[in-house]
């Protein structure tokens, strides 16, 4: 009964997890920003490890500019942000994707 208890609550604060980092994601305060990471965040999140979801949010932490300075290769992340998730990150926005429109966009 315990580990069932214990499961039950590891996979509710993994879901609330995935679901802070998607809202942080999906509300960075610019469209371009938003849907970089966050159609990042709907393709990797769940496929991420417990150790590469502590460096993406530690990423969110970071300034936007600076952040897609280093997605963009525009300048070297430093040490501590140059890890396996930015360099997801470089492919996944190198990548073109579409996404569909929504009922009233042109």
């Amino acid at each position: 009964m315990g580990d069932l208890l214990r499961n039950g609550f590891q996979r509710e604060h993994l879901d609330a997890r995935f679901r802070r980092l998607s809202f942080r994601c999906w509300h960075r305060g610019t469209q371009e920003g938003d849907l970089i990471l966050g159609m990042f965040a709907d393709e990797f999140l769940k496929s991420l490890d417990s150790a590469q979801l502590d460096r993406f949010d530690a990423l969110l932490d970071c300034n936007d500019p600076d952040l897609f300075d280093w997605i963009f290769g525009v300048s070297t992340p430093p040490p501590e942000h140059d890890h396996d998730v930015m360099s997801l990150l470089r492919r996944f926005s190198a990548t073109p994707h579409h996404r569909p429109r929504q009922s009233g966009q042109l």
